[in-house]
């Protein structure tokens, strides 16, 4: 390789690494929605830069109206202002573009939305064929996107239906509907030589909408009893070799929040105590991805 060669492979190398995408990420430790978000810009670490900022907590305050119908303390979400005026809506994952000459955040152009900003990390990190998380077969692409919408719908609003509700029948209604959509999740994962939902154990939107919520499913069996864990059964095997094979990827270990610490803030939601549009949406009886901003307002 000549000189000139050299030169000009070093100035695209840094022009490459002056241009990466850079974010101020709005996020919630605690929150499986802004994992979503969290994996894709950890699997795409080389590729895009960005700043954590807590933009999402709690309050502990008094029931005094018995709203949670708890009959004690409820607990109330804080938002951070930035948060509020880059989404209409206030909610984490929110993602607000850096300019890299100014090093300005634009609010204007922020991206929300979990299921979205993780094929927008993928597609700004520029990745190319198995470090991309949306395949560049068209087929796959599209069935890729039709199985983060039923996972979504399927396999993780129904775990608020779990903890929220207080009729032990209306638990084990949503623990069901979960298993069944597990079940439909895990016959797809035996179409393809996974253990991923694409092949070749190549990482998807569609195993990143799912990690948060499979992780998490641990909660069940603390909060309502063993006979809501999640089942070893025949139907699961191909779920469960995909579960052991995606938590031991080191960009979804990086991501995973503490059991113990985790245990302790949902459990304001197994007793019914939390007051949020998602848990607000499920008290009224609709699923959590059914969330209307202005009936679930807190």
């Amino acid at each position: 390789q000549s000189i000139h060669q050299s030169t000009m492979s070093a100035a695209a190398s840094a022009a490459a690494k002056a241009a990466k995408p850079k974010f101020r990420y709005l996020s919630a430790w605690f929150c499986p929605y802004a994992h979503r978000a969290t994996l894709a810009l950890e699997h795409h670490h080389e590729r895009v830069d960005y700043e954590w900022v807590e933009a999402l907590g709690w309050e502990q305050r008094d029931d005094k109206e018995n709203v949670t119908g708890t009959g004690h303390e409820w607990w109330y979400h804080w938002k951070a202002d930035e948060l509020k005026r880059s989404n209409p809506s206030a909610l984490v994952p929110t993602l607000i573009p850096v300019n890299a000459a100014t090093g300005e955040a634009d609010e204007s152009k922020s991206v929300y939305e979990s299921l979205i900003t993780i094929d927008y990390v993928d597609e700004v990190s520029g990745a190319t064929g198995n470090d991309r998380l949306v395949s560049t077969d068209p087929f796959w692409a599209a069935r890729s996107r039709i199985w983060t919408d039923r996972v979504n719908r399927e396999c993780c609003s129904p775990y608020y239906g779990v903890l929220v509700r207080k009729e032990d029948e209306e638990r084990k209604q949503h623990f069901e509907t979960l298993v069944k959509g597990l079940e439909q999740f895990s016959s797809q994962l035996e179409s393809t030589s996974g253990p991923t939902f694409l092949s070749d154990g190549q990482l998807s939107n569609v195993d990143l909408a799912l990690v948060p919520w499979a992780y998490r499913f641990y909660v069940f069996e603390h909060y309502r009893g063993p006979e809501f864990a999640i089942p070893q059964i025949d139907s699961l095997k191909a779920y469960w070799r995909w579960f052991d094979h995606v938590m031991e990827v080191d960009s979804v270990k990086r991501t995973l929040p503490c059991k113990d610490r985790y245990l302790d803030h949902i459990k304001k939601y197994a007793d019914s105590s939390a007051r949020s549009k998602v848990a607000n949406a499920v008290r009224r009886g609709v699923a959590a991805h059914e969330l209307d901003d202005d009936k679930d307002e807190y």
